[in-house]
């Protein structure tokens, strides 16, 4: 399953590698916090909460960085729920496991070093899937695989939430000038725009609520859909 072949067109490719994306996010991992500042974090908080994790649920994030929604999760599961964390960056899962460990919430997290394009668990194991900030850095033709492994590892009448940089609706000029700078510095700038709603839907889900938001003046989606049954 694929974008729609017009979607696909207007979506800038993403050339770097797998290692290279990690050795960078290594290298970000001591000051990502600080990097992602405060617009980032408040989209994620609405993903969040549209989410709405309850005790005793299995969760699953995919691109995990520092730990600061695991940590949320683990506290909503409690003690009868685990969360699980897919991050291709060892550094990333080190400082996410420090948070785990400060929040005393170890035996509830499970953090695992891997690629989403092909997820290292069983099919229909979890109740909720997360992923912010981490769709729109795979290449245009791997983030249908991502979705459909969401859909794979979700339990029946299972939700997922997505939060993404997006190119739904007019473009303006900071998509343009972001989408430049994508372009020209593939390497620095590894994330662009895409058609969040509709990459979710072409992967079998139902959409349920989607939010239109701006970060730095880009546009974002906060995207809930269940599993199709």
């Amino acid at each position: 399953m694929r974008f729609r072949k017009d979607k696909e067109r207007e979506i800038s490719r993403v050339f770097r590698s797998t290692d290279e994306a990690r050795i960078t996010y290594n290298r970000m991992s001591r000051f990502y916090d600080v990097l992602a500042g405060a617009g980032e974090k408040r989209l994620v908080q609405v993903g969040v909460q549209k989410l709405n994790v309850s005790e005793g649920e299995i969760v699953l994030e995919i691109g995990f960085g520092t730990g600061n929604c695991i940590v949320d999760f683990a506290r909503s599961v409690g003690s009868s729920g685990k969360v699980f964390g897919i991050d291709i960056s060892e550094g990333m899962k080190s400082r996410a496991e420090q948070k785990v460990k400060k929040a005393s919430l170890t035996e509830r997290v499970e953090l695992t070093c891997g690629d989403a394009l092909s997820l290292p668990y069983k099919a229909e194991f979890f109740d909720a899937v997360f992923s912010s900030f981490t769709l729109e850095l795979f290449d245009t033709p791997e983030i249908p695989q991502v979705l459909l492994e969401c859909n794979r590892v979700l339990s029946e009448n299972g939700r997922i939430c997505i939060v993404s940089m997006s190119r739904k609706g007019k473009i303006g000029l900071m998509v343009n000038v972001y989408e430049w700078l994508h372009r020209k510095f593939p390497r620095s700038v590894d994330c662009r725009p895409i058609y969040v709603e509709d990459a979710v839907r072409d992967a079998g889900f139902t959409i349920m609520d989607t939010t239109a938001a701006t970060m730095w003046g880009l546009p974002a989606e906060i995207v809930l859909a269940g599993k199709q049954v």
